[in-house]
């Protein structure tokens, strides 16, 4: 039986031997050219996807050895030695560190996978190896789209990591919703997505949330699961809108692009 580790585990080495192959073909220029994160290049997404796999493989083996989380401390350390990083050495520098990581993840037995809890660092509590590598994963999906979005605007997030992320949506909304952009309008929107299939209520107010479908919503965003996640997390500019996505009623794109702004 396969469990909630085992997927997400192998979600990571699919979506890392995806991205390391198109990371191989780039040029210089591809390495400094733009990428979907609007304030970095290409390059600096790896570094940051590359310091974190360091950042992450030091807070397992931390949890391995029953010693406490790095601290923020080494966390400064990682960065800066990245950010120095001319950009050649920031691609192969992930390709390295990314890999050690899922090596690994999993290298883990079922026990260990089932019962090891990891203190990340920025939690209320220690987690399992299950939510730890989902917080990886959803790092890694959506920066893996921002690498290959500069070349091609018709990219996508990887099908394997979809519907694994579509289980987290509630989570992210705290941090990724800014509510100030309704200028006081409160709206409950339906949300129809496909691949895979399922319907959400959205609730637009002081607080952002997912709710219950409504019978009577004040409009309605159809669109594929992937494109709403990338809604989300603020890459679902104009650009890189595909032609399945459809808003009626309230379901205004522009301002549920305003909500989310992204990071």
């Amino acid at each position: 039986m396969t469990s909630s580790a085992d997927a997400v585990i192998a979600a990571l080495r699919s979506g890392h031997d995806s991205l390391a192959a198109h990371v191989r073909g780039l040029s210089a220029a591809d390495l400094t050219g733009p990428s979907g994160a609007s304030e970095w290049d290409v390059s600096q997404v790896l570094s940051h996807l590359g310091s974190g796999a360091e950042i992450n493989l030091a807070t397992v083996e931390a949890a391995l050895a029953g010693e406490p989380n790095p601290g923020f401390e080494f966390n400064k350390g990682v960065w800066a030695r990245w950010d120095a990083m001319e950009p050649a050495d920031r691609a192969e520098g992930f390709l390295a560190a990314n890999d050690a990581l899922l090596a690994k993840y999993e290298s883990l037995d079922a026990a260990t996978r089932a019962d090891l809890r990891i203190d990340m660092g920025f939690l209320p509590a220690p987690v399992d190896v299950a939510t730890a590598g989902s917080l990886r994963l959803s790092e890694y999906t959506f920066h893996s789209w921002d690498v290959r979005v500069g070349g091609d605007p018709q990219a996508v997030l990887a099908p394997e990591a979809v519907p694994l992320l579509a289980g987290t949506l509630g989570g992210m909304f705290g941090w990724l919703a800014k509510s100030d952009a309704l200028d006081g309008k409160e709206l409950t929107l339906r949300v129809e997505t496909t691949d895979p299939e399922a319907v959400h209520g959205l609730r637009l107010a002081e607080k952002v949330e997912l709710a219950d479908a409504p019978a009577d919503a004040d409009g309605v965003l159809r669109l594929p699961a992937e494109a709403w996640l990338r809604l989300i997390a603020g890459r679902l500019g104009p650009r890189y809108t595909p032609d399945p996505v459809e808003a009626t009623g309230a379901a205004d794109l522009t301002l549920l692009r305003s909500v989310f702004r992204g990071f």
